[in-house]
């Protein structure tokens, strides 16, 4: 028997020795060469990670900062139209011919007028006017809506047209019998006295300048002659002169007889900010509607398209609104 053979380092010739840790360090340098290009490559795609999610959020950042930038130079340009049409102390200079108004039977006069400017007897007319023609349409709700009327009249943004008694032609003889029938406090005698009012204002809503009408009142003599849609015209040119992009307002929907008068005869729809269109379980709760007409693609967009998408396209406009308003009016959504 031969003894094993002797494996060992020391038994083995310095040569093969030499060979074997050569082979063994080369095994070794080319995995740790792997791994230290594995980990550098990673870290690279880190930083182009990084880089590139630092460069969209600076061009995100840059982004907002321009768009809003845009929203504060439109809101700038908003505020002075508004501004600049309410500084206009008389809006009646620029429509002469819209200053007098006889046919029907009546003959009127117009003239401009400022809330914080209003004469005390004018202010007694206003309210005793609103009483007469408002309280039996808001019912109980009218005691809380009176106070709200008062202050809301006097307010420097009050803008007024008055409508006085003409007395420079015949035909306000007969004017003048009819309005006889009715006196309201305040009055300022029989050869001018008001037979009626406009409040509006210029405001903004939805982010378009608007002229809102508060109030259109009229004497019974004075009503059924044209004489309100003549005003609500004016309205509207006023609000055209004065880059508007629209005219709206509130009605009463126990109102039927303006409910048809706005929606038959000056086309004025009810707006998609309106209580009703908003959520049709509240607007069914409200005693109200807000209507509008728009003279431009943007407020008609914010204004209008929430509403004009849920008509029936067979089903005219006209009716369409009136179904609308008496639906409204039952409490009906």
């Amino acid at each position: 028997r031969f003894p094993a053979e002797d494996s060992s380092p020391e038994s083995r010739p310095k040569e093969e020795n030499d060979r074997d840790s050569d082979r063994h360090a080369e095994r070794v340098g080319g995995s740790l060469s792997w791994r230290c290009e594995g980990r550098l490559g990673v870290v690279v795609v880190l930083l182009c990670w990084v880089e590139s999610m630092e460069a969209k959020r600076l061009l995100s950042g840059k982004e907002k900062k321009i768009k809003r930038k845009e929203v504060l130079e439109k809101k700038k340009a908003i505020d002075e139209i508004i501004k600049k049409a309410s500084s206009v102390k008389d809006h009646l200079v620029s429509f002469p011919p819209f200053c007098h108004y006889e046919r029907n039977g009546i003959s009127v006069c117009l003239e401009s007028g400022l809330g914080d400017q209003l004469a005390s007897p004018v202010k007694k007319y206003i309210q005793n006017l609103l009483k007469v023609n408002m309280e039996g349409l808001y019912g109980p709700e009218w005691q809380m809506e009176e106070k709200v009327k008062r202050r809301e009249m006097v307010s420097p943004e009050a803008h007024y047209i008055f409508v006085r008694q003409f007395t420079n032609t015949t035909s306000n003889e007969n004017f003048s019998t009819k309005s006889e029938e009715t006196t309201y406090p305040g009055q300022t005698g029989d050869r001018n006295r008001l037979v009626g009012f406009v409040h509006y204002r210029f405001i903004v809503e939805e982010d378009i300048p608007v002229v809102y009408v508060y109030e259109l009142q009229l004497e019974t003599c004075a009503q059924r002659k044209g004489l309100g849609k003549f005003l609500m015209q004016l309205i509207e040119l006023i609000a055209r002169k004065n880059h508007m992009g629209a005219v709206m307002l509130t009605v009463q929907k126990a109102n039927v007889l303006a409910m048809n008068f706005y929606a038959t005869k000056l086309r004025y729809i009810i707006s998609n900010i309106s209580p009703s269109r908003v959520d049709p379980l509240i607007g069914a709760e409200k005693s109200y509607e807000i209507l509008c007409k728009t003279f431009d693609s943007e407020a008609k967009a914010k204004l209008e398209t929430l509403y004009l998408h849920q008509m029936n396209p067979n089903v005219g406009m006209k009716s369409y609104t009136w179904n609308i308003l008496v639906r409204s009016q039952k409490g009906q959504p």
